[in-house]
């Protein structure tokens, strides 16, 4: 018989440096993971939360309720799934939204579960509308069917779920359906990190990875991280390339800048599309420029700018989206160093109403 498409992890297994979290691992970003609630780093009142409902799941007895988290990539959805098995004592399985494609690759999975384990399905949100729909009995009355035979002596045979806790992660919530996503008791959305969390995170990453990174140097690759843990451990893992191979022992902040410039990182923290999305606006930073006509000029997809980049440069103050499209702003031009155009004030924010 062919293995369900998902994998069962043991959080409890897993001790510092070992399995899926070792560097020489499938993993490397594992080895960073915080392995507790006390560990994680930002992120406070999801945090707080999560502990309230642990709590009084485990007084009552009962499972926890089904988790939703959204919001950007490499927040930490994941680490969190991680997170709650282990604080719940039970193992989690785990499978993504794509390689779901039908119910019975679903049921193979579901009824491996034991009470009050946690079921993780990452991209929950590109499932297939007739596994999302077989879902909503498995996580409302943890019961299934099942079609056995075909034809006239097809018989449907009701199946019974051990209580469990689905946890979903998503980048793009707004594409889930309503009745899918009403059935999660618990909604938490994960918002971009400070560039002090980041720093706390990397100090915590550089510890782990025998790396000697001063103050100056740890705020240096926070700025440029896209308050992304994700992305802040990429470039300590880079750096600590650099300074094994150029004999460097410590790395200040110089030595940052100049491992971010040899990795295309400017000193506003953008990356070589970054610029070129702002280069391509600014050819008319007068008009709006549709997401369509971005992605040809820069060669990549709208979903990849509109989901990766454009993010960084909203919050960045380096674009103004609009209903008619996107325009650079002053700052935005100043970043790649061009000059305003002449002839009075040719960007005004809207009204605010």
């Amino acid at each position: 018989m062919a293995q369900p498409p998902g994998q069962v992890f043991d959080p409890s297994a897993l001790e510092e440096g070992d399995g899926e979290g070792g560097e020489g691992g499938r993993d490397p970003e594992a080895s960073l993971r915080p392995r507790s609630l006390e560990e994680f780093v930002g992120q406070s009142r999801v945090l707080e939360n999560l502990k309230v409902s642990i709590r009084a799941a485990r007084a009552r007895g009962e499972p926890l309720d089904h988790v939703l988290f959204s919001g950007p990539p490499g927040l930490g959805k994941t680490s969190l799934a991680r997170i709650l098995a282990r604080e719940l004592g039970t193992q989690l399985h785990s499978s993504s939204g794509p390689a779901l494609e039908r119910p019975r690759d679903l049921l193979g999975i579901l009824t491996q579960l034991k009470r009050a384990d946690v079921f993780f399905i990452d991209e929950i949100h590109r499932l297939s509308a007739p596994v999302e729909e077989y879902l909503y009995t498995a996580m409302e009355d943890f019961s299934v069917e099942f079609t056995i035979d075909s034809g006239p002596h097809a018989r449907v045979v009701p199946m019974q779920l051990e209580p469990f806790t689905l946890v979903g992660a998503t980048t793009r919530e707004g594409l889930l359906s309503a009745p899918f996503r009403a059935r999660f008791g618990i909604a938490e959305r994960l918002i971009p990190y400070s560039d002090e969390e980041l720093v706390a995170i990397l100090r915590r990453s550089a510890g782990l990875l025998g790396v000697e990174l001063e103050s100056e140097g740890a705020q240096r690759l926070a700025e440029c991280s896209r308050g992304t843990p994700r992305i802040a451990n990429r470039f300590l893992r880079r750096v600590r390339d650099f300074a094994e191979v150029e004999r460097v022992p410590r790395v200040n902040r110089a030595f940052a800048e100049t491992a971010l410039a040899r990795l295309g990182v400017d000193e506003n923290g953008l990356e070589d599309l970054d610029r070129r999305i702002l280069a391509a606006l600014s050819k008319t930073p007068e008009l709006p420029v549709g997401l369509k006509t971005i992605a040809a000029a820069v060669g990549e997809s709208e979903d990849t700018i509109e989901e990766v980049f454009e993010p960084h440069l909203l919050r960045m103050g380096f674009v103004h989206k609009t209903a008619r499209g996107r325009r650079i702003t002053p700052a935005g031009l100043l970043a790649i160093g061009r000059k305003e155009p002449s002839g009075g004030e040719w960007f005004r924010e809207p009204e605010r109403r």
